[in-house]
């Protein structure tokens, strides 16, 4: 149950609640490195990530299971009330193996360093990254801040404490 206004929820007119189309969060962008790196973009108009790039001194071959930090030459300035979600592109996972190994990476309203992606390949056969290529994606979302409550016991549910596993195959 939603009980208090947010940007990206809106009740239609039978009144249930119902997600937006879309929302324009302005993100500034500076530029840590010199170069011709594109710039963060939306690849197709129903993109929900931003293509991040590469942006390294030399090209860059990893081996299978081998990780690196992947420079991308950017910092950004993400509005309070949002995170940035950096996450692995599926095409080059599917193809070549390379992911991330923290997915989703987040990225705090507050940071304002350059983004780095820790990618590693779980593939077969060494991947090379060269600068300008897309390493990742940046999904820009709303945060909801947690109220901690410490209680003596919490309520009961169906589920209960049952974890990993405990629905079976």
């Amino acid at each position: 149950m939603v009980t208090a206004a947010h940007p990206a929820i809106e009740r239609n007119p039978a009144g249930r609640v119902a997600a937006r189309q879309s929302m324009e969060v302005v993100v500034k962008l500076q530029r840590m490195r010199a170069g011709s790196i594109p710039l963060p973009a939306y690849a197709t108009s129903g993109a929900a990530g931003l293509d991040l790039h590469a942006n390294l001194d030399s090209e860059l071959t990893l081996g299978p299971m081998e990780r690196a930090r992947i420079t991308t030459g950017i910092a950004v300035e993400i509005p309070a009330g949002f995170e940035g979600q950096v996450r692995p592109r599926s095409g080059r996972a599917i193809a070549e193996g390379f992911t991330l190994i923290n997915a989703p990476g987040t990225i705090d309203s507050d940071y304002r360093g350059e983004i780095v992606v820790l990618g590693i390949n779980l593939g077969n056969e060494p991947v090379t990254i060269r600068s300008g290529d897309r390493v990742a994606q940046l999904v820009i979302a709303p945060v909801a801040r947690a109220q901690i409550i410490e209680v003596e016991a919490l309520s009961a549910s169906a589920r209960g404490p049952g974890g990993l596993g405990h629905t079976g195959r």
